[in-house]
């Protein structure tokens, strides 16, 4: 242990979502079809902005590190899911799961906040579109990504160190099918109320500042929307923005109920179904939810399309 001298583990055995021969098939199929349109589409979707030249828009630029960050904590968890399902031993050393909850809890708090910055760049957009290019010039997104990288890096690194401080003297099996924080908890033999604390408040501020920066956020776009007289022009907007707020009540809904919940609600089985969901099913939904919204992204593709190489 880092740190410690209360535990002998060298590792961890994930017991997977299922023994059961028959569902075994069944899951590889879904999780390995799920996971190559996940890589492909958010591959697809970074590779598309960065080649067309009508996609170099500030809303375009955080769109390409929302599906990087979706891309690398899906790509942390998703390939070792799928060696496992047919493992006979499906153990991980323990700097490996150290490595891949801090490769998952850094990008999966940058989309996060990643969400909220692309609220406050809607804002700016639909509020006064002839300053758009100006007020959101290559310097403010770039500092603005430079901080979401860094409170999420920031943020992963504080639950990583105080996590894999833990004593782990017992079992080494995770009833997971990654190195998550609660099935962790339930696994140590040291008190985790210390642990506990900072998931509600460190994370908990994190969060309730994404869900507030939106919201307020939003607020002033239905303000700037309804200032606009024509109709085409308030459903152009209102239609703009339909695809992000999806994005974020169903990323940020998921996250809620899955580390909010109180511990009286708390089931494993039901935590690794809704696990699978925010860790490979959401950012193999980004890139489609954005791109069936955006014409930009259409005419991008058309472009591609017509190519004999693509």
């Amino acid at each position: 242990m880092i740190g410690e001298n209360c535990s002998s583990l060298n590792g961890f055995i994930f017991l997977g979502m299922s023994n059961n021969p028959g569902m075994k098939v069944i899951l590889f199929t879904m999780f390995i079809v799920v996971y190559l349109i996940n890589f492909g589409e958010n591959l697809g979707m970074i590779a598309l902005i960065r080649m067309d030249s009508q996609l170099h828009t500030p809303m375009y630029f955080f769109l390409s590190h929302l599906s990087f960050c979706g891309l690398c904590y899906s790509t942390a968890i998703g390939p070792k899911m799928l060696v496992d399902v047919f493992a006979k031993n499906k153990s991980i050393p323990f700097y490996g799961c150290t490595l891949q909850f801090f490769i998952f809890c850094t990008f999966a708090d940058s989309e996060c906040l990643l969400l909220a910055v692309m609220a406050f760049d809607q804002y700016k957009a639909i509020r006064n579109p002839l300053l758009y290019v100006a007020n959101m010039s290559n310097r403010v997104c770039s500092l603005l990504l430079a901080g979401v990288y860094l409170v999420g890096m920031a943020d992963a690194l504080m639950h990583t160190s105080l996590t894999f401080h833990l004593c782990f003297c017992g079992s080494n099996e995770i009833n997971h099918f990654f190195c998550d924080l609660r099935p962790l908890f339930l696994l140590s033999c040291s008190d985790t109320q210390v642990n506990v604390l900072v998931l509600f408040t460190i994370f908990g501020f994190v969060e309730l500042s994404n869900i507030s920066g939106v919201l307020v956020s939003y607020c002033y776009i239905i303000l700037s929307v309804l200032k606009i007289h024509s109709a085409e022009g308030r459903f152009k907007a209102f239609s703009t923005c339909a695809s992000h707020l999806t994005v974020v009540a169903i990323f940020q809904g998921t996250i809620l109920f899955t580390y909010f919940r109180p511990s009286s609600l708390y089931s494993l089985d039901q935590d690794k179904m809704t696990s699978l969901f925010y860790t490979l099913v959401i950012p193999m939904l980004n890139p489609l939810i954005y791109s069936l919204q955006k014409k930009d992204v259409k005419e991008a593709l058309e472009k591609l399309r017509s190519k004999r190489w693509f």
